[in-house]
């Protein structure tokens, strides 16, 4: 007898299903996720090429179309910029759009990175004729914007300008390099002697070695401009858009303008 119940009992093992429903009826043990850890998510999104997709926000025919490829006069060519040229018709100098839409790239990436770690971003302009789109460009992406005069010492000397301790912007956007009589600006001399990273548009006259990130093409045509300003608050709000999204918040309302941060008082 018992030597029939333990061949029973084999057999019954053997039915399909059995063995399934035995252990379902055990207790599972859920293995509680951990949350990764944000220095981890940071590191991945660092070592990422092209985290935010700025690669797709325009192509070189955008920036053909936008006349982005014209320079000034052979005559004003200043010799750091050769480098970046394409050659000369009538006279005018071309830059090389396949070169100006990597570094162009490479400066989107950068932006998006300082608006997801929620830095401070300034737009800089010079001439009178793009001043207002720059600052509503600048207003729209939430961040702050120059298009006066600019007074030297202000990043140098902050302390004794503003009489407190001020936070310097993490980084300054030129969407031209020279003042009204066409001369370096000076807020890229400033920024390059406080370690201040900078996104600069360079035409053919203009000196590209204090920009950290040196952006061949025309700084003076509203076309242009215009398309600087747009790829660059694009890349702003992208940035701003992830870091809602990866801290839990609510994603940003873009249906109204917004308005500038204002520095605690």
């Amino acid at each position: 007898m018992l030597r029939k119940s333990l061949c029973n009992l084999s057999r019954f093992g053997q039915l399909p299903g059995l063995s399934r429903r035995l252990q379902s009826t055990q207790p599972e043990q859920s293995a509680e996720t951990e949350p990764e850890d944000i220095a981890v998510i940071e590191q991945r999104i660092l070592k990422h090429p092209d985290y935010f997709q700025v690669h797709n926000l325009f192509t070189v025919r955008d920036l053909f179309n936008a006349r982005v490829h014209y320079g000034h006069k052979e005559g004003s060519l200043d010799d750091r910029m050769r480098p970046y040229l394409f050659g000369s018709r009538l006279g005018h100098l071309i830059f090389d759009l396949d070169k100006t839409a990597s570094h162009l790239r490479d400066a989107l990436n950068f932006a998006a990175h300082i608006a997801f770690r929620d830095g401070i971003i300034v737009f800089f302009n010079r001439n009178a004729l793009n001043a207002h789109l720059v600052e509503q460009k600048a207003q729209e992406a939430g961040e702050f914007s120059h298009t006066r005069f600019w007074r030297g010492g202000i990043f140098t000397n902050a302390n004794v300008q503003f009489d407190a301790v001020t936070r310097l912007p993490d980084l300054c956007i030129f969407l031209n390099t020279q003042n009204n009589v066409m001369a370096q600006h000076t807020a890229v001399r400033d920024a390059a002697k406080m370690a201040i990273p900078t996104i600069g548009i360079v035409d053919s006259n203009c000196n590209p070695n204090l920009i950290t990130y040196p952006v061949p093409g025309n700084d003076d045509t509203p076309a242009a401009v215009e398309l600087y300003c747009n790829l660059f608050k694009e890349a702003i709000l992208r940035g701003k858009r992830e870091r809602r999204q990866l801290l839990g918040l609510p994603p940003l309302d873009e249906s109204q303008p917004r308005r500038s941060r204002k520095p605690k008082k």
